[in-house]
Parts: C-alpha cells; structure tokens; sequence
C-alpha cells in the first residue's frame, strides 16, 4: 500500500572492485596495500562477506577517504536486503496505522495470507476499484460519527464496523421498505419490548416493513452503539449491543427507527453512527440527533410519568416501586432503570449505575437465531 519505489544499492564490493581499476591497481595490489590475503579480500569483492569498522578504516586509508563512507555503504546495502526480506512490512503497517487489520483476521473479515494480497482484500472490503478510493486512505470518509460535539471524523475501527453491516445487509433480499407499514407496527415493536424473551422477534417486524437490522459485535475500542444507514432507498439499522443490556438495547433501536423514519442520512454525505456516552454534551447534538434521543425516551417510557414517579419518590427509590411503574407501562423493568440511572446520572450522583443493576442482564443470546448476525462466536457467510 503505497508503497515507493527504492534505488537499487550494490554490495560495496562494487564500489571497491570500481576504485582499483580507476586506479589502474590489481586485486592483489590492493590486498598488499591492505596486508590481507588475496582470498580475504576476493570475498569481500565477491559480497561474500561484509565491511567491518576495521575493515572501513583500512579501506579509507587506502583510497584516501573517509571510513564513515564506506560503513554507510555497508548500512545502506543491509537495509536494502532487509526491506527485500520481507516487502510486506511497510504494506502491513501502512494498513494497521489506520484499520484494526488483526481484529478484522481474528473476526474472519479478511484471510491471514501474503501481504500483496492484503490490498487487494481491503480494497474488495470497502468494495473499492483502487486503494485511493477506500475512505480515510486516498479521500475523506463519507460516514461521520455522532458524538459529543457533533459529526466528527469518524475513526478507522467504526468505519470498518459500518462496512461490515453494510455488506452483511446487502446480501439479504429484503422486502421493499414500507414507511406506512412501519408507522403501524411500531405499537408491535413497543409491545415486544416487555418481555426479553420477546425481543428476538423485533429484527422480524422491522424486516417485514423493509428495515434490516444487523448485528456486528462491537470491535475493541470503537465505541459505537447502532447506526441508521442506507442502501440506495433501502434502510438499514446496524446494532452493536455494546453495553449487552435490555434498556440500551431498547434505547437504541428506536433512536435508528427514528433516523429511518426522518430519513436521516438518506441523502446526506454522511452515515448516523451513533455512541451513547452517559457524558456527552446533549445541548450541542446535531438537532437529529436530540430529535432521535427524544423520541426514543417518550416511546419507551412517557417522560412526564417516569418525571412524575421520580419526584414523588425522591431517592428511595424501591425494587418493587421500578416493577410496578414498568408493569404499569408495559415495558421491561430495566428500560425504567437504564432511564433513572441516567438522570441520577445527570443529576450528579456518583453511584447511579449502581441503581438494581441485576436487571441489566444480557441480552445478545435473544438473536442468535437471527440470520444477519455477525460476531459472539459465529461468522457472517457473506465472503469477502
């Protein structure tokens, strides 16, 4: 990758067999002047051994130079060799210094194999013509992440993690989105959210109105919870389950719907990549995103009710309070923790994770079933 290419060097023996004949001596001229055997310096001719510190000032007394050239004749010619050794050091790094090429192996992205076959499976991983065209490489990405301030750059591993999703949607024929449809069975998709055992069927319902949703497990250190993309007209939710929690989960997924709803990013030069960070400047969101996390906390949760039973309990706060608000509203007990933590949060208590964290189980064994699943143990068939 990007490799340039490097002036042949010759072994300095070139240069010294060069020296005797502008000088008119012999080989065995030079081994006198030297008080070598004419053996020793034949190899030495030859490249069959190398210069030595000795070696390079008895050379530069005997042409009349500096020693230091000819160990820099010697240094260049062995780095030459070991760049030869292994060409596909600079190509492996030049990769690495940007995408999380290991994790993409150990995840069965991309073959472990000779490195001037890793360029070309980049290039079929990002489905680009040229090295130049994969994002963050030759030109700008097209994704961008939501964060704390805004759409920054996004990073190499949430690109990468975007990518996978994207190609693991694109191989599966779903119906042709139906907006109207989706209206109607969000009360559907509201009503799985009670019971975890029913979360499986939720990728169903929004597959039937068209959206695809996809889970990649989340790779180390990319810190990204879904993201709402699109294939031409077609939407597509990928999900990470990063935090591996029912609220987060619930959160989420509605956060996307909301996107795929507004059509956020459909037209747009950019992709909704999405990291819920308990301490991320909200008040400086783009307006879609504060759109999004408004929508998403009224459907789980009417937050004037869940405002309402905070007050009236203050901090005491019991187990048996949580369950009978969340089976007064028909929705999972730790939605309504994730939602009171968060606010404890805000408000600025320390220990509100704390808060019934035994309801916080996990909750990726639910889609296990789920074709469009890549990561936990199992490898998306999708190819390269």
């Amino acid at each position: 990758m990007g490799m340039m290419t490097q002036a042949a060097v010759d072994h300095p023996g070139t240069f010294i067999e060069e020296e005797i004949e502008a000088r008119n001596w012999t080989q065995a001229d030079l081994a006198y002047i030297l008080g070598w055997d004419a053996s020793q310096l034949n190899k030495l001719i030859k490249g069959v051994t190398s210069i030595t510190p000795d070696t390079a000032v008895a050379l530069g007394d005997a042409f009349d130079m500096p020693a230091e050239f000819f160990m820099n004749l010697q240094k260049m010619h062995d780095l030459q060799k070991a760049r030869q050794a292994d060409p596909g050091v600079k190509t492996r790094a030049a990769w690495v210094s940007i995408f999380p090429v290991r994790e993409m192996i150990k995840r069965g992205w991309l073959e472990e194999t000779e490195a001037d076959l890793l360029d070309l499976q980049m290039m079929r991983f990002f489905d680009a013509n040229r090295i130049e065209d994969v994002p963050l490489v030759g030109c700008e990405a097209f994704a961008h992440a939501a964060k704390k301030t805004g759409y920054d750059e996004i990073t190499g591993t949430q690109l990468v993690w975007l990518h996978r999703v994207r190609k693991i949607a694109a191989s599966a024929a779903a119906p042709t989105y139906d907006r109207e449809k989706l209206l109607e069975t969000m009360p559907d998709i509201r009503a799985h959210m009670l019971d975890s055992d029913d979360f499986g069927e939720i990728p169903n319902l929004l597959w039937n109105c068209g959206v695809r949703v996809v889970f990649v497990q989340p790779l180390p250190g990319s810190k990204i919870d879904g993201v709402c993309t699109w294939l031409g007209s077609e939407p597509v939710i990928g999900l990470s389950l990063r935090l591996d929690r029912p609220d987060n989960l619930c959160f989420v997924l509605r956060h996307e719907i909301e996107h795929v709803l507004r059509e956020d990013g459909k037209i747009a030069t950019y992709t909704h990549v999405d990291v819920f960070d308990p301490d991320r400047d909200e008040a400086n969101l783009p307006d879609e995103e504060r759109r999004a996390d408004a929508a998403a906390a009224e459907f789980l949760i009417p937050q004037d009710k869940l405002t309402s039973f905070m007050q009236r309990k203050g901090k005491w706060i019991s187990e048996t309070d949580v369950l009978a608000f969340s089976a007064r509203h028909n929705i999972h007990p730790a939605v309504v923790i994730g939602q009171i933590q968060n606010r404890r949060h805000k408000a600025g208590d320390e220990r509100a994770f704390a808060f019934l964290r035994k309801y916080l189980t996990k909750i990726h064994e639910h889609f296990v079933s789920w074709p469009l699943r890549d990561g936990w143990g199992t490898v998306a068939e999708i190819g390269l």
